[in-house]
This record gives structure tokens, sequence and C-alpha cells, in this order.
């Protein structure tokens, strides 16, 4: 390779006109410069770069395809060809076959190369015949590739490259490549080929059997049989195959996974037992009846108190379903430091009754345990928040005057006092003392806990914060003060402040004067004056206080000509994926303006294409002309919502808005499985959160189900 000739033509393409995920791509050359060069460390940084602009999170980009065939010269001519050819795997990888794309682009330059790669399948080093195998399947050219892997195979007598094989074959031609799996899962194949094949087994979709059952335990720890591929997405066996038979959604093989699961759990081996911890919580993150399912074999586990800090996570998951390791972990959160407080987080939701007297006893140092008692709180109601307990509000009564208190530590404190109301009323003196240091927080508590006799005196404490306090914390002091007495005074003029000052706290100020309503209608000028300009390049939370201030100004005049405009402009934005939820709420705006917002059906319309903007768009749509709709195609989109997880609340509520009229037999049919299913509809989120968050939508499913009957 003529080094010179091969470097004039890269400079000779246009890299600083070209994009990757940092912008211009005018540094391609000199990684590409690196990698050639005799400077290890060089060539091994400018991998890196390159991995992080033209392979940025598994993206691509219009330099990345420009790149690629100066990546297979570099690595046909022997420099760093086993990570370029990785790398060129994962181009391919994220491809796509078809269309005007980035991702296509870089698909066909990739599989342009492929003679390239496929001669390395061939190599003398193992490492390259690996790194060429899984390259060559990422294209997903099937006729080119496999021919070449199935001629290999034959003859390869490295472990890990056999395992390469079979997965790579498995890729590309899943059925046909059973019979191969179940043949090498069954003999004696290393272990590294027996897990593969059993993962191309599953990718196949054989029924699973006793035989793949046994096969799984016997190879169990089997993590560090895959510690060699390329191929991440299996890079933890166990939880590969629960979660793949998990989502197949039938009796059977939900059977077989809990059969699976209870085996592994139970295993004389710890590392296998870890590894079955792992899978259990991916099954309690999949299916609704896990929690459940999982207790015989978590009471077998906890039975050795040795066995129960390494299941702490899985614990928290199955909540009060895993009762019985409560008193290890009464006994275990006794104890001092991190280890105590990450014992009590799991008690906390194992048995919130018995961690609320250890929560007081150091409060202090257990900011874990402190954290989960405020989960509690996240979405819930008065009957979910962690349990009143006197011995711990005393604990949090002497924190709130500690010199150390900060960070989020305020937050929880009053969380709790404010979700425990009245009773936690003997607080009101630490709350007035802490309201200078924290008004954001502590004022809404200070609502909360205050008793009849005491309102007078705290109301005029917040009525002081929020005409002179901290600017940060006037609205919050403001809304008390209304909660405490009904006096909208306060609250009037610090809104009108914040609307003067702008900021991130415009759009909490126009939500608070939509809730006054005509009540506010002398801040109508300041709400005007806080619109952003039109034409200019606003950023999400401008255009998000836009919103509000639509809905406020609607709510306060009832005039919908200021109001309509202005949503009108934010659908006009060009729409990055981060601005759905902007568009999403002045769908919601829109909604609750009814007829008087027709002039944006269009938009309205058009958010019709996108899942997660569907459910608010058919509530606009059917609030403002409900006799245009086709009821049946948009309860079907809807539904198409909820099933995949892109705002399914909104989505039900979408479709009882519809009403029963809009539904077929396949729509009722499909709803009555969001409610009674085993798969989880809520997958997303905060892990913490995810499956409450899926109870309450089985529920309000239920109920929607039931009304629309």
């Amino acid at each position: 390779m003529e080094l010179a000739l091969f470097f004039a033509d890269v400079d000779a393409q246009p890299w600083a006109e070209l994009q990757h995920a940092y912008g211009s791509a005018a540094d391609v050359p000199d990684c590409l410069r690196a990698l050639a060069g005799d400077d290890e460390d060089a060539a091994s940084e400018a991998i890196s770069e390159l991995y992080g602009s033209i392979l940025h999170q598994g993206s691509v980009y219009e330099a990345t395809a420009r790149a690629v065939p100066y990546m297979a010269q570099l690595a046909g001519a022997g420099y760093r060809t086993e990570d370029l050819l990785v790398l060129l795997g994962g181009i391919a990888e994220g491809g796509a076959d078809h269309g005007d794309t980035d991702e296509a682009a870089c698909r066909s330059a990739v599989i342009g190369q492929l003679p390239l790669i496929l001669t390395s399948v061939d190599a003398e080093e193992a490492g390259l015949r690996r790194a060429a195998v899984w390259a060559a399947a990422m294209t997903g050219a099937a006729d080119r590739v496999l021919p070449v892997l199935r001629r290999r195979r034959k003859q390869e007598t490295d472990a890990l490259v056999r395992a390469e094989l079979l997965g790579a074959m498995a890729h590309l031609d899943p059925a046909g490549t059973a019979a191969a799996a179940t043949e090498a899962m069954s003999t004696d194949e290393p272990g590294e080929v027996r897990i593969a094949a059993l993962l191309a087994c599953v990718d196949a979709g054989l029924p699973w059997t006793s035989a793949h059952h046994e096969a799984m335990l016997s190879l169990l720890p089997a993590d560090e049989l895959v510690e060699g591929r390329l191929d991440l997405e299996r890079n933890e066996p166990l939880q590969y195959v629960v979660e793949a038979l998990l989502l197949r959604d039938t009796d059977k093989d939900r059977e077989a996974v809990y059969s699976l699961l209870d085996a592994a759990l139970r295993s004389a081996v710890p590392e296998a037992r870890t590894e079955a911890l792992w899978a259990a919580e991916t099954a309690c993150r999949l299916s609704r009846s896990a929690p459940e399912r999982l207790v015989a074999p978590m009471e077998a586990l906890v039975a050795d108190p040795a066995s129960v800090p390494a299941a702490y996570s899985l614990l928290e998951k199955l909540g009060t379903h895993a009762v019985a390791a409560a008193p290890v972990l009464a006994r275990l959160a006794e104890g001092e430091g991190d280890p105590a407080d990450r014992a009590l987080e799991a008690l906390v939701a194992v048995a919130p009754d018995r961690a609320a007297p250890l929560l007081a006893r150091d409060l202090g140092q257990r900011p874990r345990a402190l954290g989960a008692a405020c989960g509690f709180l996240i979405g819930g109601t008065a009957d979910t928040s962690f349990p009143y307990d006197p011995v711990l509000l005393d604990a949090i009564r002497t924190r709130l005057g500690a010199d150390d208190l900060d960070g989020n530590e305020p937050i929880r404190l009053t969380a709790l006092l404010g979700a425990w109301g009245s009773r936690a009323s003997a607080a009101l003196p630490e709350l007035r003392s802490a309201l200078p240091r924290f008004p954001k927080v502590v004022a809404k508590a200070l609502a909360a806990v205050c008793p009849p006799e005491h309102r007078a005196a705290t109301a005029e404490l917040l009525t002081t914060a929020a005409c002179s306090g901290p600017e940060d914390g006037r609205l919050a002091a403001a809304r008390a003060v209304r909660r405490l007495t009904g006096e909208t005074g306060p609250l009037l003029a610090a809104i009108a402040a914040q609307l003067a000052r702008g900021g991130h706290g415009v759009r909490e100020a126009a939500g608070l004067a939509a809730e006054l309503g005509p009540e506010a209608a002398g801040l109508v000028p300041a709400l005007r004056s806080a619109l952003s300009a039109p034409g200019e390049d606003r950023n999400i939370p401008q255009l998000d206080s836009d919103v509000e201030i639509a809905a406020a100004l609607w709510r306060i005049t009832g005039d919908a000509k200021e109001a309509v405009p202005v949503l009108a402009g934010v659908f006009t934005e060009v729409e990055p994926v981060w601005m759905r939820w902007t568009f999403t709420r002045a769908a919601r705006a829109a909604a609750r303006m009814g007829a008087a917002a027709r002039p944006l059906v269009p938009a309205l319309e058009g958010l019709l294409t996108d899942r997660l903007q569907t459910p608010a768009a058919v509530l606009a749509l059917h609030a403002i002309a409900p006799e245009s709709l086709d009821g049946p195609r948009l309860a079907g989109l809807v539904l198409d919502s909820a099933e995949e997880d892109a705002d399914a609340v909104t989505a039900l509520e979408a479709l009882v808005a519809l009403g029963r009229t809009a539904l077929t037999e396949d729509h009722h049919r499909r709803l009555t499985a969001l409610a009674e299913r085993d798969l989880r509809v809520t997958a997303s989120g905060l892990e913490s959160g995810m499956a409450p968050a899926d109870e309450r939508l089985r529920e309000q499913a239920r109920e929607a189900a039931r009304m629309l009957s």
C-alpha cells in the first residue's frame, strides 16, 4: 500500500463539509494517519476518537460512510486490522438495507468492502477471524456471507471463533441455523460453543425443552463463556434467555422461565446465583407475575443470610412479596455506614413498617434508605406514602435543624412530612425555622402539616416569604398561603414578579396563573410580555413556557384569539426528537380550548404519525371537532401507542373520550389485553418506578374496559 497516494486521496475528500457526532469531520484524516503510524498509543486513541465521532453510541453520520473505504484499506494493509474490522461491523450493525439515509449509506459502504472482510475469515490469528466473522454478519448480506461462514465452520477449531461463527449464522439465518445449533448444544463442544448454540436456538424461536433447560443450568455461570464474543446483546446469556422467553408471552414459556430461575437461584455455585439474580430482575421488569412467582426461590435464597446482600436489588423489586427477608435485612440494617444503609434501602421496599424506626435511628447517615422512603411518593397517593412513625417524625425534626442539611435531603424530609399531613404537625416549629434556608420545599410542607389553630401565624410567615424572601421561593410560599387561607393576593404578586424576571420560572408562573383563571385577569399584560419572540431561535424551555402562557390566557379570558396563534407557532417548530413532549403539551392545551382551537386541526392531524404524540393529538381533535373523526381508526392508533408504552396513560384517556362506538371487537380485545396480559406495558422511565406505574396503568385499563364495555 502506497501511503502517500492513499493519503492524497484521503485529503482530497471534503471532510470539513461532512458531519459526524461533533460537527465537522475535518479531524478524520488525522485519525486515519494515526492508525497508519508507528505510535501505538496514538493509534489506540485514534480508534477511540473514531468510535466517538463516526460511530457515536451506535449512531452513524454522513462522514461515516465516506470513511468506510479508507478504514477498510488500512485494515487490508495490516494497520490495526482487528480493531478496524470490529469498527466496520459496528457501523454496519445499526444500518438499514434501503432508503436515502445515513444508516443505509453506511451499511452499503461496508457491504462494498465484503471481499476484503471475508478474506480475514481465514486469517491465521483467531482474533482476526472472529472480527471478520462478526463484521461480515453485521452487513446482513446473507447470500454472500453464509456460504463462507458455513465453509469455515467445518474446519474451525478455536472455540471462540466457532461460537462467533454459530452466532453469525444465526444472525443471518435463524431458522436455517436451528438444526446446527441444536446439534452443537447437545454435543461435547466447548462451553463457549454450547452457549452460543443455546442462544441461537432461542433466536430461531425453537420451543424451550427440558434439553435446553438442562443445558442452560449446566453452563452456569455462563457470562464468562461469552466474554470474548463481539455480540454485546447476548453478553449475559441467562438474562437474555429469560427476556426472550418472556417476550414470547405464552404460558408455556413463562413456566419455562420461572422453572429455570427457581433452579438457578437455588444453585450451590455463588456466581451462578449472581447471574440468576440479574436475570430475575429482568423478569420483574417485564412480567407482572414475576414478584409472586419468585417468592419461593427467594425464600430459599435468603435462608442463607450471607447471600442476602447480593440480592438487595431484586428484593426491592419484589417488594412485600419478599417479606421473608425482612428479619435478615433488619439485622443488617442495624450496622453502620453504607452497608447498613443499603440493607435498610431494601427493607423499605420489603417491610416499610419495620424500616421506619431503623431509618429514624441514624437518619442523617441513611441517604439511600431515605431516598427509597420518598420513592413511595412518586406518583403515589396518601395511602401509598411511607408509613407514619412518631419516632421517625422526631428524627426528621432534629435533622431539619442540622447544620449539614443540604442536597436532596431537605426535599426528601419535607416530602415525607407533607405526605403525613396533620399527623406531622409537631414539626411546625422546625419547618418555620427552616423556611428561610429551603423556601421552595418547606413552604409546601408547612401548608400540608399546619393545623387550623396555627394557620393564621403560619400564613403570616409565608406571606412575608412570598413578598420579601428569596426570589426562587416566593411562588412556593405564595401558593402555600393560598392553600392555607384562600388568599390570592400574594400569589398574584409573586406570579407577576416571576413573569417579569423571565427564565425557567415562567412556565411554573403561567401554570399557576391558569389555575387562578379569571381571578388573574390583571396578569394578562405580564403573560403577553413573557411570550418568546416569534421567529427567534427558541429553546424547549421557552416553547414549554409559551404553551403554559397560551393555556393561561385562555383560562383567564375565555378568548382563544391570542392563545391559538401561540400554539400554532409552537407546532411550526422543526421537531427534533427531544421536542416531542412539547408538542404533546401543546396538544393538551388545544384540547382544553375545544372548538375554539379549530385552526390547529391540520397541525394536530400531523402529530398522528408519531406514536408518542398520537394520544394527546386524538384527545385534542376529539375536543375540537368530534363530528369529523374516524373513531375506529383513531382508536386503533391510540391502542398502538399504549401497547408500545408511548404515553399509554393519555392513550387510555383518549380511548375513553372516543367512546364505545369507536371500538371494534378487536379494539376491545386489545384493551382487555393491556389490563390482563402478563407482559408489563410500562417498561420505560426510572427503574424503581416502572412496576408501580404499570400497576396504576393496569387499573386504568381495567376501568377503561369497564366504561367502554
